[in-house]
This record gives C-alpha cells, structure tokens and sequence, in this order.
C-alpha cells in the first residue's frame, strides 16, 4: 500500500498562465511551467545543437561516407531506444544520399550489450568503411579497438554515462561527455541521432550551395517512440520531440511501423499520447529483443508498405503476449524467494536469481518487485557461457543506480565485471559465483544513500478537482496540454469518494460508479489490476488518488477516473 500526500506548493505563481483551465495552471505551476512559452512545442523552440561535443566531426565523416559511396553500417541496441535509433540512422541516411547503409544488432544472450569484438566481426563481413552505433558505445573500449584494428572507422552515438576510459573512436556524440555543453542531458539515444542527422542535413545543404534538403522532422515519430520508450526524463527538449511525433502520428503521417504497433494495441492513433507509445507501442517493439532478435522490430520500423508492417506488429503483439505469460511465472517465483523478507521492512536493495529465468525479461521483473517492494531491485539470469549472470536493476527516486554500481565496484573489487546505464535503470555481469557476495554489497550500498523518507512509497497527488469541474473539457485540457512522462508526470488527484457500484470486468479490474464527497453527480471509474472489493468500510467512501482522462469507446469520448490507489477516508 502507497501513501496518498500532496505536492508541495507549486513552484511558480499559476497566474502565469492566465489561458488555461485552473486546475491544470495548478497542475503546471507545479512542474515549474512558468508561462505559455514553456509549452511552445515548435521545433524552433529545440535547444541549439552548438555545445555537442564532435557533432561536426560526426557529420565530416557521415559525409565524407555518402560522397565516397561507402558502405555505412549502423550498430543498435536489443531495446526500443536502439531499435528506433537504428531505424532513423537507416531512414535518415538514406535520405541524405548514404547509397548503401546496412545494420547490425547484438543478440542479447550471444553477444551482450553494446559494440563488443564480436559484434564487430559480424559488422566486417559486410565490408563498412564506418560503423555508426545508436544507443551504445560509450563503454565499447574493446569494440572500437578491434574496429580500428580492422581499419574501420566508428563513430560513437550514446547517451549513457561514460566510465573511466572512453573509446577511441573517431568521434563520440553523447550529451553527457564531460565538457559537453549541450543544455539537455536528457536526450535518448534516438535523439541523439536526430541531432547528428541535422549536423548532416546542413552539411549536405552547404555542399549543394543551398539546394533543397529533405525534412528530417517526417521521422520524428521514431524520436518519440524512443524517447517515450527508453523512460527518459521528458525534459522541455524531449517533450518537444515527443509533441512533434505524436502530431504526425495523430495526423496520419507516421511511418507504417509506429501506426501498426498502436493499431495491433487497440489504440487509436487519432489521439495518440506518449502513454500509448509507453505503454501500447514500445513493449510490442522491445518484445523481439527480449525473447528473439530485435532485427525483426527494426525491420517493422523500416517497413514502407502497411500491410507488410502490420504483418510483422502482429507478429510482435503475439511474442509480447509471450513475454507477459514468462513474466507472470518468474513474478509467482519472485514471490516465492521474497516470503522470507518481510515486506514492512525488507532491506535496503534486493537482489534476485533463478537458474530458470528469462535473461530478456529480468529486467520488467526487476521493475514490478521495485514497484511492490519500493526498494531498488537487481534480477539476474545465466549467461550461455555457465559461469556469468546476466542482471537488470531497477532503482526509486533518489537512488542513481549507475553511481551506486560504480561505487559498489569500487569499494567491493572482483564483484561487478560490467555495468552501465542510467540513473533509474543499469544492467551488469557477474560472476554466478559472487552472485551471494553482489546481494549483500548492494544491500550495504543501497543503505548508504537511502534516507527514510526514501524506504517510503508515496502517491504524490496534484490536489481535488473541485465538483463542478468534473467534465471533459477539462479531461481534454489534461490530455492535450503537453506530453507527460518521466520527471514530467501525469497529474494525479485526490478526493473522498462514495462508492456506489464496483464490479469484475475482464480477469482483474475493477469498474466503479463515484459519487464526490458533497457533489451531486456519480462518474465513471476504473481500477486496473485490482479486484473488488475496493471499499470495506460500512459507510462506502474511501479516499482515493486519481488520474482524470478521456476515455474513447466507439468513436466516443467521455471523462473517466483511473484509480492509483485507495485508502481510508478521513
């Protein structure tokens, strides 16, 4: 159970944004939204690409590439922010003049993360001039070495945070370099290689002394796939990249790939939200590299012909549903091995192991314990060599993970042989052998940094909806405002309820008819994942944390609440 508490005053006086429903100015004084400007979503308003560190360098040898008629070979990632990356290198290249771009992916249980020797020696026998990685690379010392050995170029695309030591490739464009400049750390590797794609666009327009230049903003529906993906923070950038992607998918515009992942979702692309490239498209996408090969979601992303995309989406809604059944095994298992901690009070980190377990899926597994156990949480599975484990961690506000596996590396030697990631998310090997030796030292390290505000699991609520305001415009005002998501969240409300009807729909939901505490109306409610009864007590209120949203049913629209959480009403 999560405690409901309220946001803090809002940041920013909401009368800076006298256009707008009340609610929402609340809402978006809250996460600092100062005024109309800050949801200009144009893509004028994209911070300048000045301060990326070797982004010219990285167009001079794209272009140098496309004018010598080399073959370019594109190096992705097994997830969706490297299969979307790849597709806009693939997509985005072509349209600039590359004649002949292949690409390449690592197999996750063969190959492992990022651009390692052997995925090198695959890339040699097409015979690149230049090896282009998306979404990794950073930490590719080896790779890149052998690269040069073979006397390939490469150049580095990333965006997670660089060790010690950086490749030495021939140049390296990652927001988070030391010295960079770039504002917005917050690029996905997707958009990372729409910067690099712009540095080019220009370069060729200068080349043609001003001739026309396609419009890289048509594949800005795979920005924003990624983007929303990847589970970046959606900081003022990315949300721009993310608007502009979502409008060519409402307006018909994307490519057939992005609209058959939403359409064998059930989603109306018509009014696509980033939650439905969250939570519709991208676990479709990230399916085939979690039990097969990610080459078959690249090549739905470079499909041209819709029925043909549709084709290999359903292939993909049919290994994602796969992948849910493995999930729900390893979930009873996980459940299984947890009995013995006491979830009042379960240690600082936890960390997870089964011979059995799919190495594609430790990492959803690792975040649904995070979610019940509100504690950062390492899953592993074995590697195919028999002596490594393969592991995904999944951290909670104020845990940087990546900093607390460095750090666990440093002061616990011989633990850790390879790690990487983000703040909320990282992946590692080990030894199966110190498998025992990693659980406590991440125990020990988690408890470190953790405060005991932290060990806590809240709601944080944006206040009531006042009774009157229960109505669609502002469910609409809600939905349309800007993309929500990560560092960015969806309001949540709160209110005391009067339970009128609760009823099982599908398996495991709940659909509820409310009634305001004081308010003369009853609106509709949903609440995934839990079954009812909801409400115990005799009176039937109960206070409830909310989103408020528009549900479309047959072409029809109607403001609906999505329960986040319950509890006794005061």
């Amino acid at each position: 159970m999560r405690r409901i508490d309220r946001r803090a005053a809002p940041a920013l006086d909401p009368a800076y944004l006298p256009r707008h429903h009340p609610v929402l100015r609340r809402v978006l004084a809250a996460r600092a939204v100062g005024g109309d400007g800050d949801l200009d979503h144009s893509l004028g308003r994209l911070a300048p690409p000045d301060g990326l560190l070797d982004l010219e360098r990285a167009a001079a040898l794209l272009d140098d590439a496309i004018e010598s008629s080399s073959r370019i070979v594109v190096a992705g990632d097994y997830d969706a922010d490297g299969a979307t990356g790849c597709a806009l290198a693939v997509r985005g290249l072509r349209l600039l003049g590359a004649p002949d771009v292949r690409y390449v992916v690592p197999d996750r249980r063969r190959h492992g993360y990022g651009l390692t020797p052997e995925l090198v020696d695959i890339a040699h026998t097409l015979g690149p001039r230049l090896i282009v990685t998306v979404d990794n690379g950073i930490s590719s010392v080896e790779g890149v070495a052998r690269a040069k050995a073979l006397g390939i170029r490469v150049l580095i695309t990333d965006h997670h945070l660089p060790g010690a030591q950086l490749p030495a490739a021939d140049a390296i464009v990652n927001p988070h370099r030391p010295d960079d400049g770039f504002p917005s750390k917050c690029l996905a590797g997707v958009g990372v290689m729409f910067y690099i794609l712009g540095a080019l666009r220009a370069r060729r327009r200068a080349r043609s002394a001003g001739g026309e230049a396609p419009n890289l903003a048509a594949l800005l529906d795979l920005v924003a796939l990624g983007t929303v993906a990847d589970v970046v923070p959606l900081d003022y950038n990315n949300r721009i990249l993310v608007e502009q992607g979502l409008r060519r998918i409402r307006a018909g515009r994307a490519s057939p790939g992005v609209t058959a992942l939403l359409r064998v979702a059930g989603r109306d692309v018509r009014h696509a939200v980033a939650a439905d490239l969250g939570f519709a498209a991208g676990p479709r996408l990230n399916a085939a590299g979690r039990l097969t090969d990610m080459r078959r979601g690249i090549e739905c992303l470079l499909c041209d012909r819709a029925d043909h995309a549709m084709d290999i989406a359903g292939e993909l809604d049919t290994l994602n549903a796969e992948r849910r059944e493995i999930e729900a095994g390893m979930q009873a298992q996980a459940t299984a091995l947890l009995d013995a901690i006491d979830d009042a009070a379960p240690g600082a980190a936890v960390a997870l192991y089964r011979e059995d377990w799919h190495p594609g899926v430790v990492g959803i597994l690792a975040s649904r314990v995070k979610d019940r156990l509100h504690r950062p949480v390492a899953a592993f599975a074995p590697d195919m060599d028999g002596e490594h484990l393969k592991g995904s961690v999944r951290s909670i506000p104020g845990v940087h993970v990546r900093d607390l596996l460095d750090t666990l590396a440093t002061r616990h030697p011989g633990i850790v042989e390879r790690f990487g990631g983000h703040a909320m998310a990282a992946g590692l090997v080990i030894r199966r052998r110190s498998f025992d030796r990693f659980r406590e030292a991440f125990a020990a390290e988690a408890d470190r940094v953790m405060t005991q505000e932290m060990r806590h699991a809240v709601v944080l609520t944006d206040g009531e909806i006042p009774g009157s305001d229960f109505d669609l415009d502002l469910a609409r005002a809600i939905r349309d405002a800007t993309p929500w998501g990560q560092a960015f969240p969806e309001p949540v409300f709160d209110g005391v309820f009067r339970v009128e009807r609760e009823r099982l729909v599908g398996d495991r939901h709940t659909k509820l008819r409310l009634r305001p505490r004081g308010v003369d109306r009853v609106l509709d409610a949903i609440a995934f994942n839990r079954e009812p009864p909801l409400v115990t007590n005799s009176d039937g209120e109960v206070r409830m944390a909310y989103r408020f949203v528009v549900n479309v049913f047959r072409g029809e629209e109607r403001p609906e609440l999505v329960v986040e959480e319950v509890e006794a009403a005061p």
